[in-house]
Protein backbone atom coordinates (compact mmCIF):
# COMPACT_ATOMS: atom_id res chain seq x y z
CA UNK A 1 0.00 0.00 0.00
CA UNK A 2 1.36 3.57 -1.22
CA UNK A 3 1.03 6.42 1.23
CA UNK A 4 1.30 9.64 -1.23
CA UNK A 5 3.11 12.34 0.58
CA UNK A 6 3.52 15.89 -1.50
CA UNK A 7 6.94 17.84 -0.14
CA UNK A 8 6.43 21.78 0.35
CA UNK A 9 6.33 23.38 -2.77
CA UNK A 10 5.61 20.32 -4.82
CA UNK A 11 7.20 20.54 -7.78
CA UNK A 12 5.28 22.55 -10.89
CA UNK A 13 6.92 20.11 -13.24
CA UNK A 14 7.31 16.26 -13.32
CA UNK A 15 10.88 15.09 -13.11
CA UNK A 16 12.52 13.39 -15.76
CA UNK A 17 12.57 9.51 -14.89
CA UNK A 18 8.52 10.21 -14.37
CA UNK A 19 8.22 10.62 -18.30
CA UNK A 20 10.78 7.72 -18.70
CA UNK A 21 8.79 5.18 -16.17
CA UNK A 22 5.54 6.69 -17.87
CA UNK A 23 7.14 6.01 -21.60
CA UNK A 24 7.65 2.22 -20.40
CA UNK A 25 4.45 2.04 -18.82
CA UNK A 26 2.68 3.73 -22.12
CA UNK A 27 4.69 0.96 -23.89
CA UNK A 28 2.99 -1.71 -21.88
CA UNK A 29 -0.32 -0.39 -21.99
CA UNK A 30 -0.19 -0.32 -25.94
CA UNK A 31 0.62 -3.62 -26.45
CA UNK A 32 -2.14 -4.48 -24.04
CA UNK A 33 -4.45 -2.97 -26.15
CA UNK A 34 -3.09 -4.77 -28.92
CA UNK A 35 -3.61 -8.12 -27.41
CA UNK A 36 -7.52 -6.57 -26.33
CA UNK A 37 -8.46 -5.64 -29.68
CA UNK A 38 -6.72 -8.63 -31.90
CA UNK A 39 -9.94 -10.95 -31.64
CA UNK A 40 -11.55 -8.09 -33.63
CA UNK A 41 -9.78 -8.01 -36.94
CA UNK A 42 -9.25 -11.51 -36.40
CA UNK A 43 -13.04 -12.16 -36.19
CA UNK A 44 -13.99 -13.04 -39.70
CA UNK A 45 -10.97 -15.08 -40.11
CA UNK A 46 -12.08 -16.75 -36.62
CA UNK A 47 -15.28 -18.15 -38.13
CA UNK A 48 -13.57 -19.61 -40.75
CA UNK A 49 -10.73 -21.04 -38.45
CA UNK A 50 -12.98 -22.22 -35.87
CA UNK A 51 -16.32 -23.09 -37.50
CA UNK A 52 -18.37 -20.18 -35.39
CA UNK A 53 -21.51 -18.72 -35.46
CA UNK A 54 -21.83 -14.75 -34.35
CA UNK A 55 -23.10 -15.26 -30.80
CA UNK A 56 -20.01 -18.18 -30.53
CA UNK A 57 -17.71 -15.14 -31.70
CA UNK A 58 -19.08 -12.63 -29.26
CA UNK A 59 -18.53 -14.99 -26.53
CA UNK A 60 -14.61 -14.56 -26.54
CA UNK A 61 -14.66 -11.11 -26.33
CA UNK A 62 -17.41 -11.17 -23.93
CA UNK A 63 -15.47 -13.98 -21.72
CA UNK A 64 -12.42 -11.78 -21.93
CA UNK A 65 -14.08 -8.60 -20.85
CA UNK A 66 -16.15 -10.59 -18.17
CA UNK A 67 -12.99 -11.71 -16.55
CA UNK A 68 -11.55 -8.22 -17.40
CA UNK A 69 -14.38 -6.60 -15.54
CA UNK A 70 -14.53 -9.07 -12.57
CA UNK A 71 -10.85 -8.52 -11.72
CA UNK A 72 -10.67 -5.34 -11.16
CA UNK A 73 -11.69 -4.74 -7.54
CA UNK A 74 -9.12 -7.58 -7.20
CA UNK A 75 -6.41 -5.84 -9.00
CA UNK A 76 -6.97 -2.51 -7.38
CA UNK A 77 -6.65 -4.40 -3.96
CA UNK A 78 -3.40 -5.92 -5.25
CA UNK A 79 -2.13 -3.05 -6.93
CA UNK A 80 -2.48 -1.27 -3.06
CA UNK A 81 -0.13 -4.16 -1.91
CA UNK A 82 1.90 -4.93 -4.43
CA UNK A 83 2.73 -1.79 -6.46
CA UNK A 84 2.84 -1.46 -10.27
CA UNK A 85 6.07 -2.74 -11.52
CA UNK A 86 5.16 -6.07 -10.53
CA UNK A 87 1.31 -5.70 -11.30
CA UNK A 88 2.50 -4.47 -15.24
CA UNK A 89 5.24 -6.90 -15.71
CA UNK A 90 2.74 -9.80 -13.94
CA UNK A 91 -0.02 -8.83 -16.85
CA UNK A 92 2.36 -8.54 -19.81
CA UNK A 93 3.40 -12.22 -18.92
CA UNK A 94 -0.22 -13.18 -18.76
CA UNK A 95 -1.27 -11.88 -21.60
CA UNK A 96 1.81 -13.19 -23.71
CA UNK A 97 0.88 -16.60 -22.24
CA UNK A 98 -3.35 -16.14 -23.83
CA UNK A 99 -1.69 -14.79 -27.43
CA UNK A 100 1.10 -17.98 -27.52
CA UNK A 101 -2.17 -20.44 -26.67
CA UNK A 102 -4.43 -18.67 -29.21
CA UNK A 103 -1.58 -18.95 -31.86
CA UNK A 104 -2.13 -23.17 -32.00
CA UNK A 105 -5.67 -23.42 -31.22
CA UNK A 106 -7.64 -25.29 -33.24
CA UNK A 107 -11.02 -25.52 -31.80
CA UNK A 108 -13.30 -22.93 -29.62
CA UNK A 109 -12.54 -24.27 -26.28
CA UNK A 110 -8.85 -23.87 -26.46
CA UNK A 111 -9.44 -20.09 -28.10
CA UNK A 112 -11.45 -19.01 -25.48
CA UNK A 113 -9.35 -20.23 -22.49
CA UNK A 114 -6.57 -17.88 -24.62
CA UNK A 115 -8.72 -14.97 -24.44
CA UNK A 116 -9.49 -15.61 -20.53
CA UNK A 117 -5.96 -15.20 -20.22
CA UNK A 118 -5.54 -12.05 -22.16
CA UNK A 119 -8.85 -10.56 -19.73
CA UNK A 120 -6.69 -11.75 -16.99
CA UNK A 121 -3.44 -9.62 -17.97
CA UNK A 122 -4.88 -6.89 -19.72
CA UNK A 123 -6.98 -6.29 -16.17
CA UNK A 124 -3.30 -5.75 -14.09
CA UNK A 125 -2.33 -3.04 -16.89
CA UNK A 126 -3.98 -0.22 -17.25
CA UNK A 127 -5.14 0.94 -13.76
CA UNK A 128 -1.34 0.15 -12.60
CA UNK A 129 0.17 2.49 -14.84
CA UNK A 130 -2.15 5.24 -14.04
CA UNK A 131 -0.79 4.21 -10.45
CA UNK A 132 2.42 5.27 -11.41
CA UNK A 133 1.23 8.96 -12.84
CA UNK A 134 -0.69 9.34 -9.45
CA UNK A 135 2.29 8.65 -7.55
CA UNK A 136 5.35 10.33 -9.94
CA UNK A 137 3.35 13.62 -11.22
CA UNK A 138 2.33 16.27 -9.56
CA UNK A 139 -1.59 17.00 -9.52
CA UNK A 140 -2.49 19.39 -11.35
CA UNK A 141 -0.48 17.64 -14.50
CA UNK A 142 -2.33 14.23 -13.50
CA UNK A 143 -5.58 14.86 -15.52
CA UNK A 144 -3.79 15.61 -18.79
CA UNK A 145 -1.36 13.10 -18.22
CA UNK A 146 -4.30 10.34 -17.74
CA UNK A 147 -5.76 11.19 -21.04
CA UNK A 148 -2.51 10.52 -22.67
CA UNK A 149 -2.03 7.97 -20.91
CA UNK A 150 -5.16 6.47 -22.39
CA UNK A 151 -5.05 7.86 -26.21
CA UNK A 152 -1.47 6.71 -26.73
CA UNK A 153 -2.58 3.74 -25.94
CA UNK A 154 -5.29 2.88 -28.33
CA UNK A 155 -2.12 3.26 -30.87
CA UNK A 156 -2.46 -0.81 -30.17
CA UNK A 157 -5.33 -1.08 -31.66
CA UNK A 158 -3.15 0.28 -34.83
CA UNK A 159 -0.88 -2.40 -34.50
CA UNK A 160 -4.22 -4.82 -34.63
CA UNK A 161 -5.38 -3.33 -37.70
CA UNK A 162 -2.25 -2.84 -39.78
CA UNK A 163 0.60 -4.98 -38.95
CA UNK A 164 -1.71 -8.14 -37.31
CA UNK A 165 -3.72 -7.70 -40.07
CA UNK A 166 -1.13 -8.00 -42.50
CA UNK A 167 -0.09 -10.97 -40.77
CA UNK A 168 -3.06 -12.76 -40.92
CA UNK A 169 -3.70 -12.56 -44.46
CA UNK A 170 -0.10 -13.18 -44.73
CA UNK A 171 1.73 -16.10 -43.24
CA UNK A 172 -1.29 -16.55 -41.51
CA UNK A 173 -3.20 -17.26 -38.17
CA UNK A 174 -0.08 -18.86 -36.30
CA UNK A 175 2.82 -16.31 -37.11
CA UNK A 176 0.11 -13.65 -36.22
CA UNK A 177 -0.67 -14.52 -32.79
CA UNK A 178 3.00 -16.23 -32.27
CA UNK A 179 4.47 -12.50 -32.79
CA UNK A 180 1.87 -10.43 -30.70
CA UNK A 181 2.36 -13.42 -27.74
CA UNK A 182 6.97 -12.06 -28.24
CA UNK A 183 5.69 -8.62 -27.84
CA UNK A 184 4.56 -9.31 -24.71
CA UNK A 185 7.21 -11.09 -23.16
CA UNK A 186 9.59 -8.45 -24.50
CA UNK A 187 7.28 -5.83 -22.89
CA UNK A 188 7.40 -7.93 -19.70
CA UNK A 189 10.99 -8.24 -19.11
CA UNK A 190 11.33 -4.17 -19.92
CA UNK A 191 8.84 -3.27 -17.26
CA UNK A 192 10.53 -5.53 -14.33
CA UNK A 193 13.78 -3.99 -15.15
CA UNK A 194 12.68 -0.49 -15.54
CA UNK A 195 9.92 0.57 -13.85
CA UNK A 196 9.82 1.61 -9.68
CA UNK A 197 6.87 1.48 -7.86
CA UNK A 198 7.15 5.22 -5.74
CA UNK A 199 9.35 8.39 -5.74
CA UNK A 200 11.86 9.29 -3.08
CA UNK A 201 10.10 10.68 -0.46
CA UNK A 202 6.98 8.45 -0.67
CA UNK A 203 7.12 5.72 1.50
CA UNK A 204 5.11 2.05 1.05
CA UNK A 205 3.32 1.15 4.52
CA UNK A 206 2.64 -2.08 5.65
CA UNK A 207 0.26 -3.96 3.59
CA UNK A 208 -3.42 -3.47 4.95
CA UNK A 209 -5.14 -6.23 7.14
CA UNK A 210 -7.90 -8.22 5.32
CA UNK A 211 -10.30 -6.27 7.77
CA UNK A 212 -8.78 -2.92 6.69
CA UNK A 213 -9.01 -4.26 2.65
CA UNK A 214 -12.67 -4.47 3.23
CA UNK A 215 -13.19 -1.49 4.92
CA UNK A 216 -11.25 0.56 2.17
CA UNK A 217 -13.23 -1.01 -0.33
CA UNK A 218 -16.51 -0.23 1.22
CA UNK A 219 -15.59 3.64 1.47
CA UNK A 220 -14.77 3.61 -1.90
CA UNK A 221 -18.27 2.06 -3.03
CA UNK A 222 -20.09 3.92 -0.92
CA UNK A 223 -18.83 7.33 -2.34
CA UNK A 224 -21.19 8.92 -4.49
CA UNK A 225 -17.88 10.44 -6.21
CA UNK A 226 -16.78 6.85 -6.75
CA UNK A 227 -20.07 5.88 -8.52
CA UNK A 228 -20.21 8.76 -10.58
CA UNK A 229 -17.40 7.57 -11.86
CA UNK A 230 -18.69 3.91 -12.83
CA UNK A 231 -21.46 5.51 -14.53
CA UNK A 232 -19.37 8.04 -16.20
CA UNK A 233 -17.12 5.07 -17.57
CA UNK A 234 -20.09 3.09 -18.03
CA UNK A 235 -22.09 5.69 -20.50
CA UNK A 236 -18.89 6.96 -22.19
CA UNK A 237 -16.92 3.88 -22.80
CA UNK A 238 -19.63 0.82 -23.89
CA UNK A 239 -19.68 2.25 -27.70
CA UNK A 240 -16.54 2.75 -28.23
CA UNK A 241 -14.98 -0.21 -26.78
CA UNK A 242 -17.73 -2.63 -28.90
CA UNK A 243 -16.70 -0.83 -32.09
CA UNK A 244 -13.10 -1.56 -31.27
CA UNK A 245 -12.96 -4.84 -29.30
CA UNK A 246 -15.82 -6.88 -31.38
CA UNK A 247 -18.00 -5.34 -34.38
CA UNK A 248 -16.64 -2.11 -35.72
CA UNK A 249 -14.48 -4.29 -38.18
CA UNK A 250 -16.92 -6.59 -39.27
CA UNK A 251 -19.83 -3.93 -39.46
CA UNK A 252 -17.63 -1.82 -41.70
CA UNK A 253 -16.43 -4.77 -44.01
CA UNK A 254 -19.56 -7.28 -44.06
CA UNK A 255 -22.33 -4.05 -43.18
CA UNK A 256 -21.55 -1.28 -45.35
CA UNK A 257 -19.55 -3.35 -47.91
CA UNK A 258 -15.95 -1.76 -47.26
CA UNK A 259 -12.61 -3.71 -48.20
CA UNK A 260 -10.55 -4.93 -45.82
CA UNK A 261 -7.51 -1.82 -46.04
CA UNK A 262 -10.07 0.67 -46.33
CA UNK A 263 -11.66 -0.33 -42.74
CA UNK A 264 -8.41 -0.76 -41.52
CA UNK A 265 -7.66 2.84 -42.48
CA UNK A 266 -11.16 3.73 -40.66
CA UNK A 267 -9.86 1.90 -37.72
CA UNK A 268 -6.60 3.80 -38.05
CA UNK A 269 -8.75 7.34 -37.63
CA UNK A 270 -10.76 6.02 -34.71
CA UNK A 271 -6.95 6.09 -33.23
CA UNK A 272 -5.76 9.14 -34.20
CA UNK A 273 -9.20 10.91 -33.02
CA UNK A 274 -8.63 9.36 -29.60
CA UNK A 275 -4.50 10.60 -29.46
CA UNK A 276 -5.71 14.44 -30.98
CA UNK A 277 -8.95 14.88 -28.20
CA UNK A 278 -7.83 13.09 -25.38
CA UNK A 279 -5.01 16.17 -24.18
CA UNK A 280 -7.97 18.54 -25.04
CA UNK A 281 -10.63 16.56 -22.76
CA UNK A 282 -7.83 16.17 -19.99
CA UNK A 283 -7.39 20.55 -19.71
CA UNK A 284 -10.89 20.38 -19.65
CA UNK A 285 -11.09 18.54 -17.17
CA UNK A 286 -8.49 20.50 -15.30
CA UNK A 287 -9.93 23.64 -15.89
CA UNK A 288 -13.17 22.85 -15.11
CA UNK A 289 -13.44 19.87 -12.24
CA UNK A 290 -17.26 20.69 -11.82
CA UNK A 291 -18.41 20.72 -15.03
CA UNK A 292 -16.76 17.17 -15.68
CA UNK A 293 -20.37 15.57 -15.69
CA UNK A 294 -21.38 18.14 -18.12
CA UNK A 295 -18.73 16.61 -20.18
CA UNK A 296 -19.43 13.07 -20.40
CA UNK A 297 -23.28 14.09 -21.22
CA UNK A 298 -21.75 16.05 -24.26
CA UNK A 299 -19.78 13.14 -25.36
CA UNK A 300 -22.68 10.65 -24.78
CA UNK A 301 -25.07 13.23 -26.74
CA UNK A 302 -22.44 13.24 -29.72
CA UNK A 303 -22.38 9.01 -29.28
CA UNK A 304 -25.82 9.24 -29.92
CA UNK A 305 -25.99 11.47 -32.87
CA UNK A 306 -23.43 9.86 -34.89
CA UNK A 307 -24.70 6.53 -34.69
CA UNK A 308 -28.50 7.61 -35.32
CA UNK A 309 -27.51 9.43 -38.94
CA UNK A 310 -25.28 6.49 -39.54
CA UNK A 311 -28.22 4.09 -39.03
CA UNK A 312 -30.70 6.01 -40.34
CA UNK A 313 -28.62 6.01 -43.85
CA UNK A 314 -29.53 2.38 -46.02
CA UNK A 315 -26.21 0.63 -46.03
CA UNK A 316 -23.88 1.52 -48.09
CA UNK A 317 -23.23 4.37 -46.46
CA UNK A 318 -21.09 7.46 -47.98
CA UNK A 319 -17.32 7.12 -46.95
CA UNK A 320 -17.70 10.89 -45.08
CA UNK A 321 -20.44 9.83 -42.79
CA UNK A 322 -18.55 6.33 -41.83
CA UNK A 323 -15.77 8.56 -41.08
CA UNK A 324 -18.27 11.02 -39.06
CA UNK A 325 -19.28 7.80 -37.25
CA UNK A 326 -15.66 6.67 -36.03
CA UNK A 327 -14.70 10.14 -35.09
CA UNK A 328 -17.79 10.29 -33.13
CA UNK A 329 -17.58 7.23 -31.48
CA UNK A 330 -14.04 7.35 -30.85
CA UNK A 331 -14.91 10.30 -28.27
CA UNK A 332 -16.31 8.06 -26.01
CA UNK A 333 -12.69 6.83 -25.01
CA UNK A 334 -11.65 10.15 -23.95
CA UNK A 335 -14.64 10.46 -22.01
CA UNK A 336 -14.29 7.41 -20.32
CA UNK A 337 -10.81 8.64 -18.80
CA UNK A 338 -12.95 11.29 -16.86
CA UNK A 339 -14.40 8.43 -14.79
CA UNK A 340 -10.86 8.00 -13.51
CA UNK A 341 -10.45 11.66 -12.28
CA UNK A 342 -13.80 11.26 -10.24
CA UNK A 343 -11.89 8.23 -8.42
CA UNK A 344 -8.94 10.10 -7.68
CA UNK A 345 -10.26 13.41 -6.21
CA UNK A 346 -13.17 12.05 -4.67
CA UNK A 347 -10.76 8.71 -2.75
CA UNK A 348 -7.62 9.31 -0.46
CA UNK A 349 -4.40 8.06 -1.98
CA UNK A 350 -4.56 4.97 0.40
CA UNK A 351 -7.72 3.51 -1.90
CA UNK A 352 -7.49 5.18 -4.99
CA UNK A 353 -6.10 1.86 -6.52
CA UNK A 354 -9.55 0.27 -5.32
CA UNK A 355 -11.63 3.17 -6.62
CA UNK A 356 -10.34 2.85 -9.82
CA UNK A 357 -10.84 -1.03 -10.01
CA UNK A 358 -14.27 -0.17 -9.24
CA UNK A 359 -14.47 2.71 -11.78
CA UNK A 360 -13.11 0.42 -14.47
CA UNK A 361 -15.49 -2.33 -14.22
CA UNK A 362 -18.54 0.11 -15.78
CA UNK A 363 -17.07 0.67 -19.23
CA UNK A 364 -16.16 -3.03 -19.85
CA UNK A 365 -19.68 -4.36 -18.12
CA UNK A 366 -21.38 -2.25 -20.64
CA UNK A 367 -19.33 -3.60 -23.38
CA UNK A 368 -19.79 -7.01 -22.76
CA UNK A 369 -23.28 -6.62 -22.42
CA UNK A 370 -23.77 -4.86 -25.73
CA UNK A 371 -20.95 -7.61 -27.56
CA UNK A 372 -23.09 -9.93 -26.13
CA UNK A 373 -26.66 -8.44 -26.93
CA UNK A 374 -25.45 -7.35 -30.70
CA UNK A 375 -24.09 -10.88 -31.54
CA UNK A 376 -27.27 -12.69 -30.75
CA UNK A 377 -29.25 -9.99 -32.76
CA UNK A 378 -26.54 -10.84 -35.60
CA UNK A 379 -27.41 -15.06 -35.42
CA UNK A 380 -31.28 -14.35 -35.43
CA UNK A 381 -31.25 -11.58 -38.18
CA UNK A 382 -28.26 -13.62 -40.60
CA UNK A 383 -28.80 -15.89 -42.77
CA UNK A 384 -26.71 -19.13 -42.17
CA UNK A 385 -22.96 -17.59 -41.61
CA UNK A 386 -23.87 -14.26 -43.15
CA UNK A 387 -23.88 -11.22 -41.72
CA UNK A 388 -25.91 -8.71 -43.40
CA UNK A 389 -25.73 -4.92 -43.88
CA UNK A 390 -29.61 -4.82 -42.23
CA UNK A 391 -28.67 -7.41 -39.21
CA UNK A 392 -25.81 -5.04 -38.25
CA UNK A 393 -28.73 -1.89 -39.04
CA UNK A 394 -30.76 -3.88 -36.49
CA UNK A 395 -28.18 -4.76 -34.00
CA UNK A 396 -26.41 -1.43 -33.30
CA UNK A 397 -29.64 -0.74 -32.07
CA UNK A 398 -29.28 -2.57 -28.95
CA UNK A 399 -26.89 0.69 -27.48
CA UNK A 400 -30.17 2.59 -26.60
CA UNK A 401 -31.32 0.50 -23.89
CA UNK A 402 -27.45 0.99 -22.02
CA UNK A 403 -27.27 4.91 -23.29
CA UNK A 404 -30.49 5.07 -21.12
CA UNK A 405 -29.31 3.10 -18.08
CA UNK A 406 -26.16 5.16 -18.17
CA UNK A 407 -27.00 8.42 -18.52
CA UNK A 408 -29.98 7.93 -15.50
CA UNK A 409 -27.08 6.15 -13.22
CA UNK A 410 -25.02 9.54 -14.17
CA UNK A 411 -27.49 11.96 -13.08
CA UNK A 412 -28.20 9.86 -9.97
CA UNK A 413 -25.14 9.91 -8.67
CA UNK A 414 -23.94 13.13 -9.78
CA UNK A 415 -26.49 14.43 -7.62
CA UNK A 416 -25.81 12.18 -4.23
CA UNK A 417 -22.08 13.53 -5.03
CA UNK A 418 -23.53 17.39 -5.40
CA UNK A 419 -24.99 17.21 -2.15
CA UNK A 420 -22.12 15.33 -0.15
CA UNK A 421 -19.73 17.62 -1.47
CA UNK A 422 -22.20 20.36 0.14
CA UNK A 423 -22.06 18.42 3.25
CA UNK A 424 -18.27 18.75 3.60
CA UNK A 425 -18.51 22.71 2.18
CA UNK A 426 -16.72 22.03 -0.65
CA UNK A 427 -19.68 23.72 -2.89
Amino acid sequence: MITEREPDGAARRAPRIAWALWGVGVLAYVVAVLHRTSFGVAGLDAVERFDASAGILATFTVLQLLVYAGLQVPVGLLLDRLGPRRMVAGGALVMAAGQGLLAVAGNVPTAVAARVLVGAGDAMTFISVLSIVSLWFPARQIPVVTQLTGMLGQLGQVLSAVPLVALLHGPGWTPAFGAAAGLGVLVAVLSAAVLRDAPPGVERSAAPSPREVGRNLADAWRHPGTRLGLWSHFVTQFSSNTFALMWGYPYLVSGQGMDPASASTLLTVFVLTNVVSGPFVGRLVARYPLRRSWLVLGIVGVNVAVWAAALAWPPPAPAWLLTVLVVGVALGGPGAMIGFDFARTFNPPGRQGTATGIVNVGGFAASLLTILMIGFVLDAASPGREFTPGAFRVAWTVQALVWAVGVAGVLRTRTLARRRMRAEGLL
